[in-house]
Protein backbone atom coordinates (compact mmCIF):
# COMPACT_ATOMS: atom_id res chain seq x y z
CA UNK A 1 0.00 0.00 0.00
CA UNK A 2 1.85 3.14 -1.07
CA UNK A 3 2.23 5.81 1.04
CA UNK A 4 2.31 10.15 0.58
CA UNK A 5 4.11 10.28 4.24
CA UNK A 6 7.45 10.84 3.89
CA UNK A 7 9.70 10.39 6.91
CA UNK A 8 12.68 11.85 7.64
CA UNK A 9 14.88 9.79 10.64
CA UNK A 10 18.63 10.30 11.09
CA UNK A 11 17.74 13.56 10.76
CA UNK A 12 18.74 14.27 14.18
CA UNK A 13 15.81 16.94 14.88
CA UNK A 14 12.28 15.99 17.17
CA UNK A 15 9.34 13.99 15.70
CA UNK A 16 6.00 14.32 16.45
CA UNK A 17 4.53 10.93 16.51
CA UNK A 18 0.41 9.77 16.64
CA UNK A 19 -0.10 5.57 16.59
CA UNK A 20 -3.52 4.45 16.62
CA UNK A 21 -4.96 1.04 17.96
CA UNK A 22 -6.30 -1.03 15.53
CA UNK A 23 -9.51 0.15 14.05
CA UNK A 24 -9.54 3.17 16.67
CA UNK A 25 -10.24 0.51 19.35
CA UNK A 26 -10.49 1.74 23.00
CA UNK A 27 -7.98 0.02 23.91
CA UNK A 28 -6.23 2.57 26.61
CA UNK A 29 -9.93 2.86 28.35
CA UNK A 30 -8.53 1.99 31.88
CA UNK A 31 -6.04 3.44 33.97
CA UNK A 32 -4.12 -0.02 33.68
CA UNK A 33 -3.65 0.18 30.01
CA UNK A 34 -2.37 3.42 30.08
CA UNK A 35 -0.23 2.92 33.06
CA UNK A 36 1.33 -0.02 30.86
CA UNK A 37 1.96 2.07 28.19
CA UNK A 38 3.90 5.18 30.10
CA UNK A 39 5.96 2.46 32.24
CA UNK A 40 6.64 1.10 28.35
CA UNK A 41 7.54 3.77 26.81
CA UNK A 42 10.34 5.42 30.02
CA UNK A 43 11.62 1.54 29.36
CA UNK A 44 11.80 1.93 25.71
CA UNK A 45 12.90 5.77 26.51
CA UNK A 46 16.11 4.31 28.67
CA UNK A 47 16.98 1.43 25.99
CA UNK A 48 17.08 3.64 22.75
CA UNK A 49 18.18 6.58 24.79
CA UNK A 50 15.81 9.22 23.59
CA UNK A 51 14.66 12.46 25.10
CA UNK A 52 10.34 12.30 25.45
CA UNK A 53 9.48 15.90 25.44
CA UNK A 54 5.58 15.24 25.54
CA UNK A 55 3.15 12.80 25.27
CA UNK A 56 -0.54 11.20 25.71
CA UNK A 57 -2.29 8.63 26.02
CA UNK A 58 -5.94 9.31 25.13
CA UNK A 59 -8.27 6.04 24.59
CA UNK A 60 -7.76 4.81 21.20
CA UNK A 61 -4.04 6.46 20.33
CA UNK A 62 -0.74 8.30 21.32
CA UNK A 63 0.67 11.26 20.59
CA UNK A 64 4.91 11.94 21.66
CA UNK A 65 6.95 14.55 21.26
CA UNK A 66 10.72 13.50 20.87
CA UNK A 67 14.32 12.87 20.00
CA UNK A 68 15.74 11.02 17.85
CA UNK A 69 17.27 7.99 19.70
CA UNK A 70 20.96 8.07 19.87
CA UNK A 71 22.13 4.32 19.14
CA UNK A 72 19.31 3.24 16.77
CA UNK A 73 16.65 4.47 14.19
CA UNK A 74 13.35 5.50 15.68
CA UNK A 75 11.30 3.33 13.86
CA UNK A 76 13.09 0.69 15.50
CA UNK A 77 12.07 2.41 18.89
CA UNK A 78 8.31 2.44 17.76
CA UNK A 79 8.44 -0.64 16.26
CA UNK A 80 9.42 -1.93 20.22
CA UNK A 81 7.58 0.29 21.67
CA UNK A 82 4.49 -1.03 19.94
CA UNK A 83 5.60 -4.44 20.32
CA UNK A 84 5.65 -4.16 23.82
CA UNK A 85 3.09 -3.09 24.48
CA UNK A 86 0.29 -5.01 22.42
CA UNK A 87 1.98 -7.90 24.99
CA UNK A 88 0.93 -6.43 27.81
CA UNK A 89 -2.61 -4.74 27.59
CA UNK A 90 -5.61 -7.20 27.11
CA UNK A 91 -7.65 -6.71 23.47
CA UNK A 92 -10.71 -7.95 22.45
CA UNK A 93 -9.12 -10.58 19.90
CA UNK A 94 -5.76 -12.23 20.13
CA UNK A 95 -6.08 -12.65 15.94
CA UNK A 96 -7.04 -8.84 15.45
CA UNK A 97 -4.07 -6.52 16.19
CA UNK A 98 -3.17 -4.25 18.71
CA UNK A 99 -1.95 -1.18 16.81
CA UNK A 100 -2.69 0.13 13.22
CA UNK A 101 0.58 -0.58 11.30
CA UNK A 102 1.62 2.30 10.27
CA UNK A 103 2.45 5.60 12.07
CA UNK A 104 2.34 9.34 11.48
CA UNK A 105 5.60 11.02 11.67
CA UNK A 106 5.85 15.26 11.87
CA UNK A 107 9.61 16.48 12.07
CA UNK A 108 10.01 19.93 13.94
CA UNK A 109 12.26 21.94 12.75
CA UNK A 110 10.89 25.28 14.39
CA UNK A 111 10.62 25.61 17.91
CA UNK A 112 7.41 27.65 17.08
CA UNK A 113 6.29 24.18 15.27
CA UNK A 114 7.92 22.00 18.21
CA UNK A 115 5.78 24.32 20.84
CA UNK A 116 2.62 23.74 18.68
CA UNK A 117 2.73 19.88 18.92
CA UNK A 118 3.56 20.58 22.27
CA UNK A 119 0.01 22.03 23.41
CA UNK A 120 -1.63 20.17 21.16
CA UNK A 121 -1.03 16.87 22.46
CA UNK A 122 -1.53 18.37 25.88
CA UNK A 123 -4.66 19.86 24.91
CA UNK A 124 -5.97 16.68 23.38
CA UNK A 125 -8.12 15.36 26.35
CA UNK A 126 -10.11 18.51 26.82
CA UNK A 127 -10.83 19.03 22.66
CA UNK A 128 -12.26 15.30 23.37
CA UNK A 129 -13.94 16.05 26.32
CA UNK A 130 -12.10 13.71 28.52
CA UNK A 131 -11.26 16.55 31.56
CA UNK A 132 -12.48 20.45 31.88
CA UNK A 133 -8.38 21.04 31.49
CA UNK A 134 -5.35 19.35 30.80
CA UNK A 135 -3.78 18.96 34.27
CA UNK A 136 -6.74 17.17 35.10
CA UNK A 137 -5.69 14.21 32.09
CA UNK A 138 -2.92 12.43 34.23
CA UNK A 139 -1.93 10.03 31.44
CA UNK A 140 0.50 12.89 29.92
CA UNK A 141 3.45 14.95 30.23
CA UNK A 142 1.33 18.30 31.27
CA UNK A 143 1.53 18.37 34.85
CA UNK A 144 5.26 17.88 34.45
CA UNK A 145 5.51 21.28 32.22
CA UNK A 146 3.47 22.99 34.31
CA UNK A 147 4.98 22.08 38.07
CA UNK A 148 7.89 20.18 37.69
CA UNK A 149 5.71 16.97 38.59
CA UNK A 150 7.96 13.64 37.82
CA UNK A 151 5.58 11.15 36.56
CA UNK A 152 6.40 7.35 35.19
CA UNK A 153 8.23 8.78 31.85
CA UNK A 154 11.39 10.93 32.91
CA UNK A 155 10.32 14.25 30.77
CA UNK A 156 13.17 16.26 28.89
CA UNK A 157 11.94 20.59 29.92
CA UNK A 158 13.41 23.10 31.89
CA UNK A 159 12.51 21.48 35.09
CA UNK A 160 14.89 18.09 34.62
CA UNK A 161 17.45 20.45 33.46
CA UNK A 162 17.68 22.34 36.59
CA UNK A 163 16.83 19.28 38.86
CA UNK A 164 20.13 18.52 37.28
CA UNK A 165 21.96 21.30 37.01
CA UNK A 166 21.34 21.89 40.77
CA UNK A 167 21.89 18.14 41.75
CA UNK A 168 24.59 17.20 39.34
CA UNK A 169 22.69 14.93 38.07
CA UNK A 170 23.40 13.51 34.71
CA UNK A 171 21.02 12.72 31.69
CA UNK A 172 19.75 9.17 32.07
CA UNK A 173 19.25 8.91 28.06
CA UNK A 174 22.85 10.54 26.83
Amino acid sequence: MPSRLKRYQGSRTDHFLTFSCYRRLALFRSDHARQVFEITLEQVRRWYEFYVFGYVVMPEHVHLLLSEPHNKPLCSAVQMLKHLVSRQVPHPSEKSPFWEPRYYDFNVFTQKKWTEKLRYLHRNPVARGLVETPEDWPWSSYRHWLTGEEGTVEIESHWTFLKREEGGIEATSS
